[in-house]
């Protein structure tokens, strides 16, 4: 029996994992974490019956504890109670809370000896040399869930040492793909939510239609499989199957299809290295055709924009992230542009102090520092 711990439980990637959990009898829910939806938590709490829920907001929390009274379910709060949870030591701790939120409560995890569920992408992304030392440090396994990151992880099970040689990063494209910087000016927060094949969360739903999410996974690929951006191919490929691929040293390209469901890679982290339980059928004739092209880094220029944030290394990714999530923030409330979330981020990330040698408190400064900038220009 695993134990299972989830870090923003009542999200898109939380529910579905509670899906898997629910699928399989060998995995068994040690603990919940949650914002602010305690209404979804109380219920998911009272039907997997973990030992403690985490609530970010204090008031949620109270309310949450009074709920659950009748239970003995203990009820942390606060940031400082998710970073308790995440710390108990759980089998694997899967975390899924949206944004740079996620890095304190995954390095507790690592801390407690947990393997890494890792569905948060922004920890890799700010601080990856960081959590790379740690893991090792610790005897600790990074699982990626993202499905791209899972199908490149998938690829390489059984690869000889050294044959990697390309990473094939597929990207849905989002909602405005084709159209160009002139016909995206005016599209509303609605336009850009309306993903063509995945049901996510809102912040990475937005980060798709800017092609942010693909120049974000380039750096997590960058930590989590050790080769340059520069051996990374970024490939539009509309139907949403080939999940990615890798190719190796003799020209050979292996990569994992599949339907456009998370709960794939989610199970697949959780049994690894075995395969659990099926999901849905992938009926290649009905498909019928697949087709792949590049990229438009002009129009959709966070993708470029995060390539050059590796490339420069020390804190420029942690700002050009912190940036974004402000940008992505306003985006959300109307309060700025489409447009404006490139610009914004570029922007930030220019006006960065790098360190090649940091810490942790001196990410959480760079991600401050870019996120008051994006306010200073509104």
């Amino acid at each position: 029996m695993k134990k299972i711990g989830i870090l923003g439980s009542t999200g898109s990637i939380g529910t579905q994992a509670l899906e898997v959990i629910e699928k399989n009898n060998d995995l068994k829910v040690e603990f919940l974490a949650a914002g602010r939806n305690i209404d979804l938590l109380e219920k998911q709490a009272r039907k997997f019956k973990p030992a403690t829920v985490a609530v970010y907001d204090d008031n949620a929390a109270k309310k949450l504890k009074v709920s659950l009274a009748d239970t003995d379910i203990n009820v942390l709060s606060g940031e400082e109670g998710i970073i308790e949870a995440a710390g108990y030591g759980a089998d694997i701790v899967l975390t899924a809370i949206v944004g740079i939120a996620g890095l304190k409560p995954t390095v507790a995890a690592i801390k407690a000896g947990s393997d890494i569920a890792l569905a948060n992408k922004e920890t890799m992304v700010t601080a990856g040399d960081i959590i790379n030392r740690m893991c090792k440090e610790y005897s600790v396994k990074l699982l990626p869930v993202d499905s791209e990151h899972s199908a490149i992880f998938q690829s390489l099970q059984g690869a000889p040492e050294g044959s990697l040689k390309k990473i094939i990063l597929t990207a849905s494209g989002g909602p405005f793909f084709g159209r160009k910087a002139d016909e995206l000016a005016g599209v509303s927060a609605a336009d850009a939510l309306k993903h063509p094949n995945w049901s996510m969360g809102s912040k990475i739903t937005i980060d798709s239609a800017t092609l942010m999410n693909k120049g974000l996974e380039v750096i997590e690929a960058v930590h989590l499989f050790g080769i340059g951006p520069d051996d990374i191919e970024v490939l539009v490929h509309r139907q949403s199957i080939l999940h990615s691929a890798v190719e190796f040293s003799d020209g050979a390209v292996i990569g994992q299809m599949g339907t456009p469901d998370m709960k794939i890679p989610i199970q697949y982290a959780f049994t690894y290295p075995e395969r659990g339980k099926k999901f849905e059928n992938l009926s290649l004739s009905d498909i019928g055709t697949l087709t792949f092209s590049k990229p438009d880094t002009d129009t959709f220029c966070c993708l470029p924009l995060c390539v050059e944030a590796i490339k420069k290394g020390g804190l420029y990714p942690a700002a050009v992230n912190g940036a974004n999530e402000q940008s992505v923030e306003l985006f959300l409330k109307g309060k700025i542009g489409f447009l404006q979330i490139a610009e914004l981020n570029a922007a930030a990330m220019q006006n960065t102090i790098s360190k090649t040698d940091f810490t942790l408190n001196d990410i959480f400064e760079a991600d401050s520092a870019a996120r008051e900038y994006v306010l200073s220009k509104v």
